[in-house]
């Protein structure tokens, strides 16, 4: 589950929906525990979402709908995401329980992110669900940065404050300039450039817990590429939370969480398989789904017939922490006694947890002391260190290599 398509960050919060485990690649795709099983545009999906997952310069009145053919629609949620004043779009489920559509009137807004989280009950009571994003169209000759975390959230002494940008960027160090990181108490934040469409700032260590971060963007005008001007101009702030650690040995197949410094828990865990290992590394928490489906054939898991060799529409207490699609996520299919002694994954991390999700099971007290932000760390796995720009993998560069990325440096 870890070498696919770039998913969004999400700056926080609790989601209902369907991330799957988005991945592909030699030994990387995923599925029920691991580094696959995306959905986009699945024709056997139970839930069907418009516009599509992933759909750009989506109109303000575009139709935005999701409907099941059958059962009901327990949950759905629309919401404008990565932007200074989050919101939630209204909308209502049709009396059969069928449909959700945005309120009368209701119109998307213009250079926006939306995400969609709705979750679906059969008549048999099998839950299913389903995550998706898109954006809105963005003004001809105008760019904007979507980014994490969202304004006023709580996150982990580990968040990278991280940029995505509609259009290529040329002019780097004036766009970098018009964006100020500051932090109470104060420490140097320095930025760093992944291609020409991506923009990270962390400071050089794990910010302490208790900063208060002011994300300050002033693009508005300014020039990223001949002709094309920024239109943002506001102010974000968030606050670090308490700082905690988790680190995963692969060979022991444990989890070690460490808050403030201090094991709080040790945990059983099962890691990647042999043939399908997870990545060695820092990584960040940057989504939280307490049910989501992971599916194989999206990625090349398929049978001799040509048929996904998972389809997990349920899978609970799942915690993103590559945007390849590695997980740490509850498994409630495996054995009991797998947990600490074997590791079976497709490159994700898997709890032990019941069906449905469990609050008392180690998935689920894991969940509930989880923030966006926190680290994972995974140590003595038969793979190569996940790559700085895989998710908020920037704590695997040294401070030396991430100041040189910055536009602005010398």
């Amino acid at each position: 589950m870890k070498r696919a398509a770039v998913a969004a960050l999400a700056g926080g919060g609790l989601l209902l929906g369907l991330a799957g485990c988005l991945g592909g690649g030699p030994g990387g795709p995923g599925g029920p525990d691991g580094r696959g099983g995306g959905e986009n545009r699945r024709s056997d999906d139970v839930i069907r979402v418009l516009p599509d997952d992933g759909a750009e310069d989506v109109a303000p009145d575009a139709r935005v709908e999701v409907r099941v053919p059958d059962g009901r629609l327990e949950s759905v949620r629309v919401r404008r995401i990565e932007d200074a004043q989050p919101a939630d779009l209204p909308g209502a489920v049709s009396g059969d329980g069928l449909t959700w559509r945005p309120g009368k009137g209701t119109r998307l807004a213009l250079a926006a992110k939306y995400s969609v989280d709705a979750v679906a009950v059969d008549g048999h009571g099998r839950r299913s669900a389903r995550h998706t994003t898109f954006t809105t169209l963005v003004p001809e000759h105008r760019f904007i940065g979507y980014f994490a975390p969202e304004n006023r959230a709580t996150v982990g002494t580990g968040m990278i404050v991280s940029f995505r940008f509609n259009r290529p960027v040329e002019n780097r160090a004036a766009v970098e300039r018009g964006i100020r990181v500051t932090a109470d108490p104060a420490v140097a934040v320095a930025g760093h450039w992944f291609g020409d469409q991506r923009l990270d700032f962390r400071p050089e260590t794990h910010w302490a817990p208790g900063t208060r971060v002011t994300v300050d963007l002033r693009l508005r005008d300014v020039e990223a590429a001949p002709g094309v001007y920024g239109v943002q101009r506001k102010v974000v702030r968030f606050t670090v939370g308490r700082h905690q650690i988790s680190m995963v040995d692969a060979e022991k197949h444990t989890m070690e969480v460490y808050r403030d410094g201090s094991l709080l828990a040790t945990l059983p865990v099962t890691a990647g398989a042999p043939k399908t290992t997870t990545y060695n590394g820092k990584m960040v928490v940057t989504e939280l789904f307490e049910v989501t489906r992971m599916n194989g054939a999206t990625v090349g898991f398929k049978d001799a017939k040509g048929k996904s060799e998972y389809d997990i529409k349920d899978v609970p207490h799942a915690m993103r922490l590559t945007a390849s699609g590695t997980f740490l996520h509850g498994n409630y299919w495996a054995p009991a006694d797998t947990f600490g002694s074997d590791n079976v994954s497709h490159g994700c991390v898997g709890l032990r947890d019941v069906k449905g999700g469990g609050d008392d099971t180690p998935a689920g007290w894991f969940f509930g002391q989880t923030l966006v932000g926190d680290v994972v760390e995974v140590v003595h796995s038969k793979d190569r260190k996940v790559a700085p720009d895989n998710g908020l993998g920037g704590w695997n560069m040294d401070w030396k290599r991430w100041k040189a990325g910055s536009a602005l440096r010398g």
